[in-house]
Protein backbone atom coordinates (compact mmCIF):
# COMPACT_ATOMS: atom_id res chain seq x y z
CA UNK A 1 0.00 0.00 0.00
CA UNK A 2 1.34 3.42 -1.31
CA UNK A 3 1.00 6.52 1.19
CA UNK A 4 3.21 9.15 2.24
CA UNK A 5 6.23 8.83 4.02
CA UNK A 6 6.35 8.96 7.99
CA UNK A 7 8.27 8.07 11.16
CA UNK A 8 7.62 4.52 12.15
CA UNK A 9 9.88 4.20 15.23
CA UNK A 10 11.92 6.57 16.86
CA UNK A 11 14.68 4.40 19.16
CA UNK A 12 17.50 5.85 21.46
CA UNK A 13 20.45 3.37 20.94
CA UNK A 14 24.08 3.89 22.39
CA UNK A 15 26.91 2.95 19.63
CA UNK A 16 30.41 1.68 20.46
CA UNK A 17 33.06 1.39 17.93
CA UNK A 18 35.74 -1.17 17.26
CA UNK A 19 38.17 1.12 18.20
CA UNK A 20 36.30 1.96 21.31
CA UNK A 21 34.88 5.65 20.44
CA UNK A 22 31.30 5.88 21.46
CA UNK A 23 27.84 8.16 20.90
CA UNK A 24 24.79 8.22 20.97
CA UNK A 25 22.24 7.98 17.88
CA UNK A 26 18.36 8.41 17.93
CA UNK A 27 17.65 5.80 15.32
CA UNK A 28 14.05 6.20 13.00
CA UNK A 29 12.73 4.05 11.25
CA UNK A 30 9.82 4.93 8.30
CA UNK A 31 7.06 3.31 6.57
CA UNK A 32 6.09 4.25 2.74
CA UNK A 33 9.91 4.91 1.26
CA UNK A 34 9.82 4.46 -1.94
CA UNK A 35 11.86 1.28 -2.69
CA UNK A 36 10.05 -0.31 0.49
CA UNK A 37 13.59 -1.42 1.91
CA UNK A 38 14.53 -0.91 5.54
CA UNK A 39 16.57 2.15 5.46
CA UNK A 40 17.72 3.35 8.79
CA UNK A 41 18.19 7.62 9.82
CA UNK A 42 20.62 7.87 12.89
CA UNK A 43 20.50 11.34 14.57
CA UNK A 44 23.82 12.21 15.79
CA UNK A 45 25.16 14.81 18.25
CA UNK A 46 22.52 17.52 18.56
CA UNK A 47 20.97 17.27 15.34
CA UNK A 48 17.36 19.45 16.49
CA UNK A 49 19.28 22.24 17.38
CA UNK A 50 21.04 21.86 13.73
CA UNK A 51 17.56 21.25 12.19
CA UNK A 52 16.68 24.89 14.18
CA UNK A 53 19.70 26.50 12.93
CA UNK A 54 19.01 25.66 9.76
CA UNK A 55 14.94 26.94 9.42
CA UNK A 56 16.46 30.12 10.59
CA UNK A 57 19.05 30.80 7.61
CA UNK A 58 21.85 29.28 9.51
CA UNK A 59 24.60 26.33 8.49
CA UNK A 60 22.46 22.94 7.82
CA UNK A 61 22.76 19.75 9.33
CA UNK A 62 25.63 17.66 8.10
CA UNK A 63 24.38 14.59 6.87
CA UNK A 64 25.96 11.23 4.67
CA UNK A 65 23.93 8.35 2.83
CA UNK A 66 26.10 6.23 3.29
CA UNK A 67 25.48 2.86 1.38
CA UNK A 68 25.56 -0.55 3.78
CA UNK A 69 28.95 -2.59 3.26
CA UNK A 70 28.55 -5.74 5.18
CA UNK A 71 32.14 -7.09 4.34
CA UNK A 72 33.52 -3.33 5.16
CA UNK A 73 31.03 -2.14 7.77
CA UNK A 74 30.76 -5.33 9.88
CA UNK A 75 33.95 -7.36 8.86
CA UNK A 76 36.53 -4.61 8.11
CA UNK A 77 37.49 -5.25 5.01
CA UNK A 78 40.51 -3.08 3.93
CA UNK A 79 39.34 -4.02 -0.14
CA UNK A 80 36.80 -0.96 0.40
CA UNK A 81 36.72 2.26 2.75
CA UNK A 82 33.46 1.93 3.33
CA UNK A 83 34.04 0.96 7.45
CA UNK A 84 36.56 3.81 7.78
CA UNK A 85 33.98 6.31 6.46
CA UNK A 86 31.40 4.80 8.25
CA UNK A 87 33.53 5.02 11.43
CA UNK A 88 34.54 8.84 10.68
CA UNK A 89 31.04 9.87 9.67
CA UNK A 90 29.95 8.92 12.99
CA UNK A 91 32.28 11.06 14.96
CA UNK A 92 32.04 13.99 12.44
CA UNK A 93 28.41 14.32 12.57
CA UNK A 94 28.19 13.85 16.31
CA UNK A 95 30.01 16.35 16.82
CA UNK A 96 28.49 18.93 14.12
CA UNK A 97 25.09 17.78 14.66
CA UNK A 98 23.04 15.98 11.97
CA UNK A 99 22.36 12.40 10.18
CA UNK A 100 23.57 8.98 8.89
CA UNK A 101 21.60 7.46 6.99
CA UNK A 102 22.54 3.72 6.59
CA UNK A 103 20.86 2.48 3.20
CA UNK A 104 20.47 -1.04 2.50
CA UNK A 105 22.43 -0.62 -0.80
CA UNK A 106 24.94 -3.32 -0.67
CA UNK A 107 27.34 -3.56 -3.58
CA UNK A 108 26.54 -0.08 -4.87
CA UNK A 109 22.50 -1.46 -5.13
CA UNK A 110 23.88 -5.11 -7.04
CA UNK A 111 23.09 -6.97 -3.81
CA UNK A 112 25.75 -8.85 -1.28
CA UNK A 113 26.42 -11.95 -3.48
CA UNK A 114 26.81 -10.26 -7.12
CA UNK A 115 29.42 -7.63 -5.16
CA UNK A 116 31.31 -10.67 -3.95
CA UNK A 117 31.04 -12.30 -7.65
CA UNK A 118 32.25 -8.45 -8.71
CA UNK A 119 35.16 -9.34 -5.93
CA UNK A 120 36.12 -12.35 -7.93
CA UNK A 121 36.24 -10.22 -11.35
CA UNK A 122 38.28 -7.61 -9.59
CA UNK A 123 40.92 -10.42 -8.41
CA UNK A 124 41.11 -11.15 -12.59
CA UNK A 125 42.00 -7.61 -13.12
CA UNK A 126 39.04 -5.79 -13.55
CA UNK A 127 38.18 -3.05 -12.11
CA UNK A 128 35.20 -2.08 -9.59
CA UNK A 129 32.77 -0.42 -12.16
CA UNK A 130 34.29 -2.83 -14.85
CA UNK A 131 33.53 -5.86 -12.92
CA UNK A 132 29.86 -4.83 -12.49
CA UNK A 133 29.36 -4.33 -15.57
CA UNK A 134 30.51 -7.90 -17.12
CA UNK A 135 27.62 -9.03 -14.70
CA UNK A 136 25.10 -7.41 -16.32
CA UNK A 137 24.74 -4.66 -13.47
CA UNK A 138 25.30 -1.11 -13.87
CA UNK A 139 28.17 0.35 -12.95
CA UNK A 140 26.08 1.96 -10.06
CA UNK A 141 22.38 1.04 -9.40
CA UNK A 142 21.51 3.19 -6.34
CA UNK A 143 18.73 5.65 -6.10
CA UNK A 144 18.38 8.21 -3.37
CA UNK A 145 14.92 8.87 -3.76
CA UNK A 146 14.06 6.96 0.12
CA UNK A 147 16.92 8.84 1.38
CA UNK A 148 15.16 12.44 0.26
CA UNK A 149 11.97 11.15 1.41
CA UNK A 150 13.69 10.18 4.76
CA UNK A 151 15.24 13.60 5.25
CA UNK A 152 12.43 15.57 4.28
CA UNK A 153 10.24 13.57 6.61
CA UNK A 154 12.56 14.84 9.68
CA UNK A 155 12.72 18.72 8.39
CA UNK A 156 16.07 18.41 6.83
CA UNK A 157 15.53 20.25 3.35
CA UNK A 158 18.90 22.07 3.62
CA UNK A 159 22.07 20.03 4.07
CA UNK A 160 25.95 20.02 4.46
CA UNK A 161 27.02 16.91 2.43
CA UNK A 162 29.60 14.34 3.97
CA UNK A 163 30.64 12.62 0.65
CA UNK A 164 33.16 12.54 -1.99
CA UNK A 165 30.70 11.22 -4.28
CA UNK A 166 29.04 13.78 -6.98
CA UNK A 167 26.03 11.98 -7.92
CA UNK A 168 25.07 11.55 -4.52
CA UNK A 169 25.35 15.62 -4.24
CA UNK A 170 23.43 15.82 -7.61
CA UNK A 171 20.88 13.06 -7.35
CA UNK A 172 19.61 14.82 -4.00
CA UNK A 173 19.44 17.95 -5.70
CA UNK A 174 17.32 16.63 -8.49
CA UNK A 175 15.22 14.85 -5.35
CA UNK A 176 14.71 18.62 -4.30
CA UNK A 177 16.97 18.31 -1.04
CA UNK A 178 19.34 21.40 -1.35
CA UNK A 179 22.92 21.06 -0.82
CA UNK A 180 24.87 24.15 0.50
CA UNK A 181 27.82 22.50 0.51
CA UNK A 182 29.71 18.92 0.01
CA UNK A 183 32.03 18.16 2.56
CA UNK A 184 34.28 15.68 2.04
CA UNK A 185 35.74 12.60 3.76
CA UNK A 186 39.17 12.09 4.86
CA UNK A 187 41.14 9.16 2.38
CA UNK A 188 41.18 6.14 4.18
CA UNK A 189 44.02 4.16 1.45
CA UNK A 190 45.80 1.27 2.22
CA UNK A 191 47.60 -1.19 -0.06
CA UNK A 192 44.41 -3.59 0.00
CA UNK A 193 41.88 -0.76 -1.56
CA UNK A 194 44.34 1.87 -3.22
CA UNK A 195 43.21 0.43 -7.01
CA UNK A 196 39.92 0.40 -5.96
CA UNK A 197 40.32 3.95 -4.39
CA UNK A 198 42.45 5.51 -7.59
CA UNK A 199 39.30 4.29 -9.91
CA UNK A 200 36.78 6.23 -8.28
CA UNK A 201 38.87 9.02 -8.39
CA UNK A 202 38.95 8.70 -11.87
CA UNK A 203 36.24 6.95 -13.37
CA UNK A 204 33.16 8.85 -10.99
CA UNK A 205 34.99 11.86 -10.00
CA UNK A 206 35.13 11.47 -6.21
CA UNK A 207 37.34 14.18 -4.31
CA UNK A 208 39.74 11.76 -3.37
CA UNK A 209 43.47 13.01 -2.96
CA UNK A 210 46.00 10.20 -3.70
CA UNK A 211 49.60 9.83 -4.44
CA UNK A 212 50.89 8.99 -7.76
CA UNK A 213 48.97 6.33 -9.27
CA UNK A 214 50.48 3.61 -11.58
CA UNK A 215 49.39 0.42 -12.83
CA UNK A 216 48.68 -2.03 -9.91
CA UNK A 217 48.60 -1.33 -6.08
CA UNK A 218 50.29 1.62 -4.77
CA UNK A 219 53.51 0.97 -2.52
CA UNK A 220 52.34 2.20 0.56
CA UNK A 221 55.11 2.91 3.42
CA UNK A 222 54.21 0.90 6.92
Amino acid sequence: MSGTPEVRTRVRVPLKFPDGYTTVADVFTFRHLADRREHLLLGLGDWEAALARSHDGGDAPLVRPHSECLTGDVFGSERCDCGPQLREAAERITEAGGFLLYLRQEGRGIGLYAKLDAYALQDQGLDTYAANRALGRAEDERDYRAAAQMLRTLGASRIRLLSNNPDKAHQLEALGIEVTERVPTGVHLSAANAFYLATKRDHTAHTIELPDYEDGPLELAG
